[in-house]
């Protein structure tokens, strides 16, 4: 028996402002998703957590989702989606009995008793078993076992009290931080573990002969191979560039016993992410090849500050290439002298005039201010002097004005 097993598709995530749904990229990786369906032609999709990129998505976001699911429904397939914590799992789960006369099984609300579906292939049954997100004090309320204290024991309360028969073959599509203990992944990106927080040891799973997760963002085996992360299936952090390749994972089951065959078939983006750093004239360099168009790039530069000319100049090339510049910064550090790590001792004993200049050295990589930059200077300490030291809207446009009559 075939699936595809993907998750984290947060439909309606904003990168840096841009929208992944109005810039064109979810939808472009929906039909490629689509057109993979046609070609693989799995027996069912397993979507692992975290359809929505919020718990109150967008009208076009669910219209979205609408379009992927009904896609499906059409192709003679079985969809299993669940509920992740960027969920609302009340919309997850409504219309669920609706949904199944479609052979699309939705569980957002976790119950006592799981969605379970048993498909059958020629090797037998196969049951699939679909576990929402689990919160430790929903799970302690809803069993009403105080002895519940962590999301480990949460999610093995829940599983215990399943029917599970060992002698056939079992899936479980799950959303958790999923850990192997004593083993220490390093993750990044949007959807991060941190310190320990909602540890699950994967031996919590033995029963299942796979175990199709979502929740990281980055694709990886936990403890055994057909425990599994699909990962998201676009990079939604810069972080993310440094994972593997993403792309579904696609899981063929053999008769019981054996283990299956599992692979990941790439999905390339529709605008590749990429960080570009160096000196000003290495990223100058690597922006105007003409094989990088159609990004959405983090720039940061190295050897200077970023003044209105270098941000101008580096947002031309990227426009010019069709890609999306989402950050730029500066590293530089290199200055004569550091207003940010000035002592309090010398702030106190120097001008109003000495700050600002050296506050202006620090800004412009150690470069002396002119003899208007020196004016302008001059008239800032004058007006501190004269506000006591709080300025008001009235210092500032005169500050302004002033600046403006020396152009």
């Amino acid at each position: 028996m075939k699936f595809l097993h993907v998750s984290d598709l947060h439909i309606g995530k904003c990168v840096c402002g841009v929208s992944m749904l109005g810039g064109g990229d979810q939808a472009y990786w929906i039909d490629r998703f689509l057109e993979l369906c046609d070609s693989e032609k799995p027996d069912a999709v397993l979507i692992a957590g975290d359809l929505y990129d919020r718990a109150l998505p967008s009208g076009d976001a669910v219209e979205t989702v609408n379009r992927l699911l009904t896609e499906l429904s059409s192709r003679d397939l079985c969809v299993f989606l669940i509920a992740g914590n960027h969920d609302s799992p009340e919309r997850i789960s409504y219309a669920d009995a609706f949904l199944a006369k479609s052979n699309v099984y939705a569980a957002g609300t976790l119950t006592e008793k799981l969605t379970k579906v048993m498909l059958s292939d020629a090797c037998g049954p196969v049951n699939v078993y679909l576990l929402p997100y689990v919160f430790p004090e929903r799970v302690r309320a809803l069993l009403k076992d105080d002895g519940i204290t962590d999301y480990d024991s949460a999610v093995r309360a829940i599983l215990a009290r399943q029917d599970i028969d060992t002698s056939q073959r079992n899936v479980l599509v799950a959303h958790q931080n999923v850990i192997t203990p004593g083993k220490t992944e390093i993750f990044g990106g949007s959807e991060s573990v941190i310190g320990g927080v909602g540890e699950v040891r994967a031996d919590a799973f033995d029963a299942f002969d796979y175990v199709a997760l979502g929740h990281i963002h980055a694709a990886y085996p936990v403890g055994r191979e057909s425990v599994r992360y699909a990962g998201s299936p676009l990079c939604y952090h810069f972080d993310e560039t440094k994972q593997a390749k993403k792309g579904p994972v696609c899981v063929t089951l053999g008769p019981k016993g054996t283990e299956p065959d599992i692979r990941t078939i790439l999905i390339p983006p529709l605008h590749p992410m990429r960080i570009v750093r160096g000196s000003y004239e290495e990223v100058r360099k690597d922006l105007v090849r003409a094989d990088h168009r159609g990004e959405y790039l983090s720039v940061e530069i190295t050897d200077q500050i970023i003044t209105s000319m270098i941000y101008n100049d580096i947002f031309s090339i990227i426009g010019s290439h069709e890609s999306v510049l989402m950050k730029i910064h500066s590293d530089y550090e290199a200055f004569s002298e550091d207003a940010g790590s000035l002592k309090e001792e010398d702030a106190a004993s120097s001008t109003p005039e000495q700050l600002f200049a050296m506050f202006y050295r620090a800004r412009s990589g150690g470069a002396e201010p002119d003899d208007n930059e020196l004016a302008v200077i001059k008239k800032a300490g004058e007006i501190v002097r004269n506000s006591g030291g709080t300025l008001g809207d009235d210092d500032v446009a005169a500050l302004l004005s002033f600046a403006e009559e020396l152009k």
